[in-house]
């Protein structure tokens, strides 16, 4: 049963907009892992995942923001999170993404950050 998923890529002021669309789960956390490996390679590192229209999410794509962080971190940039729906959010609250993740409301309140300042307060 194939799964409905997509990134819509997007750059505003030198950061990376990602914004999912459905479902990350096993099968689309390899699509999602590909488009910021790009990134990474590519030294623009300073990402915003944008998850208003974000569904669901699995352990597996939970893992590709770990698998990522610490890399990108340690490359001066960071990857913020914004629009995250009550429901896809009391998941990453569970796992206690909202102390290793700067989460915001709206992408323009995740980019104030990147020009405020990088990385986790």
């Amino acid at each position: 049963m194939p799964t409905n998923f997509s990134i819509e890529q997007s750059e505003q002021s030198g950061i990376q907009i990602l914004s999912l669309d459905g479902y990350l789960d096993a099968h689309t956390a390899p699509q999602f892992e590909a488009v910021i490996q790009k990134h990474l390679e590519a030294g623009r590192v300073r990402i915003i995942v944008d998850c208003g229209k974000l569904t669901y999410i699995s352990s597996a794509g939970l893992g590709v923001f770990m698998s990522f962080i610490e890399e990108i971190r340690e490359q001066g940039g960071d990857i913020k999170l914004a629009s995250i729906s009550p429901k896809v959010y009391q998941v990453f609250e569970v796992l206690g993404f909202p102390e290793l993740f700067q989460i915001e409301p709206d992408i323009p309140a995740a980019a104030a950050r990147f020009h405020a300042g990088s990385g986790v307060d």
